[in-house]
This record gives structure tokens, C-alpha cells and sequence, in this order.
């Protein structure tokens, strides 16, 4: 299985992942075979690179059948949380979270974090998928940092519900991909308030999921939103899913912007270590967290490129590579590994 930009996907390139709906309905499935007019649609929807199965590098498995299938579950739930939270409908909204439960249960007990952090999104079904996707990244980082499992679930529910409070911003405003006014960005900000007063009407909600959602923004140093809290006065669970929030954010397109590069979403976290974010959690972060994943193709610093096909843990920047082709001519060769660990000299400087 290999990572390939979208730029570089051929006809007959059989699919390695699937690619999700925003309602959590798989729009291609793994296994299935490229054609033009899938690779072209694909490119209109806004994805930017797609998993594809490769026979060098079969051995990198990197779908997860049993979270995926809880990840759709959790995304077709979102709807009906939504609603269950607009109409303080208690018996719903408890049957609604359970998809939620589950799944933070099953990264508790089996989730393999390189598994399950890199899908395939396009422009429409953003934001669903960022709030899962934020809630599995945060349960991954809340098992690293020692919570415990009711910890651990008031965590998922706070981070899949974070972004509840921009569905009473105006979408002209979300959307818009020019620059937003002061009075736009105000309204922005005021997005973990409309969500914090949303979950107030709704009496089985804790205070702790609460707190993630209206402190979501706020920053260690105190130039964050909406109330520019710093330091202790931000609760912790609410600290650990802003770097989620963070990340994952930057890891994607938006209609306003491009995505990050592996390495610069990934500096932007280190690099906020004690001004934006917490020191210890960004240390359990890189801890957890690798910057490139399975099956990316890599530039080394001495001209050589392959594939990332293992990771060492604690040091995200030092994969095991395999290498696949003369750096020179192209040409085909017998793959060897690169133990990046080993090189101290080799640096990756790119993707390919």
C-alpha cells in the first residue's frame, strides 16, 4: 500500500482505502479500480492524494476494517446528535452517543494509532469528518497521557462535539475563501460560546464536555478565545483537544486555504510547546503521533526516495524506508530498508 497524489494515480491504480461520505456512506470502496473519470471526479471533490495497493509494499497494511466501520457509525450518528442536542431530547441523545462510546472504547482496547489518522477528505465532507477524526486523534493522545476510560470518554464526546457551535455561524462566513472581516472573524470566534450554550440545555452533557467545547480556543499563554484563560485556568481535557483540533485542522484543505505539509503541521505543534499548548502533552504527543504515514513516499537529504513502511516510536521524524528504485535512473531495483533511526546524517526533505 502506498500514499500517491491524486497528480499521480493512473487508470487501472486499484483503490487501497476508502473514501467516505459526509454522512459516513463509503463513496469508494478499498479494492476498487481507478478510471479516469473516478480519478477526475475525485480531483472536482477536492482530494488532494489516495491510498493505492502496491505489491512492493503489500506487508503495509494501514485500513483498519473495525474502526472504519465504527467511524462511519459515529459519522452517520452525528445528525442525530445534532438534533437530539437542539430538542434536549435525553433518551435520543444517549442512544446517538453510543456509536461515539464505541468506538472510543475500541481505540482504548485495540486501535493501532498508524491505522487510523490519515483518511481521505474532500471540501464537502469536512467537517463531520473533522470532528470524528479529532475525537479518535484525541482518544489516541488521552490513552498515551494515562486517562482512564470514563476519562478517556468524556474526552471523545467533548472532541467530536467541539465544533457544534459553528452551526449557528452563517455557512457565507465559514465558506468563504477570501479574507474575513473583523466582524466576521468575531462571529467566528464566538463559535465555542454557541456551542457551550447548546450543551448547557441538555442535562446529561457534563460540565467536563462542556469545558472542551468552550475552551477549545483557548491558549496556555492566554491569547486565545473566547475568554482569554491561560495556563490552569483551561481545564485539561480541553488543553489535549486543542492540539487535536489543531492539527487535524491544518492537515487538511479548506476552501480558504491549503493544507499543511506533514512536517510544517507538525512543527506547528512542537513549535507552540508552552506559548499556544501544553509542554507535557506535546511531549505525549510526539510521542504518539508520526509525522509522515505508512506508505508515503519520501525525499532523503541524499538523493535517495522510498516508502515509509514502519515507524519508531518517540521519534516521529525517523521512519524505516523502503526503497524501491535507482535514485539516478528511476529503474527498478530489490528493495533494501533504510533505518532512518540508524542515519543520524539522512534527514527527509520531501514527498513524492
Amino acid at each position: 500500500m502506498r500514499l500517491e497524489f491524486i497528480n499521480r494515480v493512473k487508470e487501472k491504480d486499484v483503490l487501497g482505502k476508502s473514501i467516505l461520505t459526509c454522512d459516513g456512506q463509503v463513496l469508494l470502496k478499498t479494492g476498487v479500480e481507478l478510471t479516469n473519470n473516478y480519478i477526475n471526479k475525485l480531483k472536482e471533490l477536492g482530494v488532494f492524494y489516495l491510498y493505492v495497493e502496491d505489491e512492493r509494499l503489500e506487508d503495509v497494511n494501514i485500513e483498519d476494517e473495525k474502526l472504519l466501520e465504527l467511524k462511519q457509525e459515529s459519522m452517520k450518528s452525528m445528525s442525530n446528535i445534532m438534533s437530539n442536542l437542539y430538542n434536549c431530547n435525553e433518551k435520543g441523545l444517549r442512544k446517538s452517543l453510543v456509536g461515539i462510546e464505541d468506538m472510543v472504547n475500541y481505540i482504548i482496547e485495540l486501535g493501532d494509532v498508524n491505522k487510523s489518522l490519515y483518511d481521505i477528505q474532500t471540501y464537502d465532507n469536512y467537517t463531520f469528518i473533522h470532528s470524528i477524526d479529532t475525537c479518535i486523534m484525541a482518544s489516541f493522545l488521552g490513552v498515551s497521557t494515562g486517562y482512564d476510560k470514563w476519562q478517556l470518554r468524556e474526552i471523545g464526546i467533548g472532541a467530536s462535539l467541539h465544533d457544534i457551535g459553528k452551526t449557528k455561524i452563517p455557512l457565507e462566513i465559514l465558506n468563504k475563501q477570501t479574507k474575513l472581516t473583523d466582524e466576521e472573524f468575531n462571529e467566528i470566534k464566538n463559535h465555542p460560546l454557541y456551542g457551550s450554550k447548546i450543551l448547557k440545555k441538555n442535562v446529561i452533557i457534563s460540565d467536563a464536555v462542556i469545558k472542551i467545547v468552550e475552551q477549545h480556543h483557548e491558549r496556555i499563554d492566554g491569547r486565545g478565545y473566547p475568554y482569554g484563560l491561560e495556563g490552569k485556568q483551561i481545564t485539561n481535557y480541553a488543553k489535549l483537544v486543542c492540539i487535536c483540533d489543531v492539527y487535524d485542522a491544518v492537515s487538511n484543505d479548506r476552501c480558504y486555504r491549503k493544507k499543511f505539509s506533514p512536517n510544517d503541521a507538525y512543527e506547528l505543534i512542537l513549535s507552540g510547546s508552552g506559548s499556544n499548548f501544553d509542554q507535557d502533552l506535546v511531549c505525549n504527543f510526539k510521542n504518539t503521533f508520526a509525522i509522515y504515514p505508512l506508505g508515503c513516499g519520501v525525499k532523503l537529504s541524499n538523493k535517495i526516495e522510498g516508502y515509509v513502511v514502519r515507524q519508531n516510536k518517540g521519534f516521529p521524524d525517523r521512519p524505516i524506508i523502503r526503497v524501491l528504485c535507482d535514485g539516478d535512473t528511476g529503474k527498478l531495483i530489490p528493495a533494501y530498508e533504510l533505518d532512518l533511526l540508524r542515519m543520524p546524517n539522512v534527514v527527509i526533505t520531501g514527498l513524492i
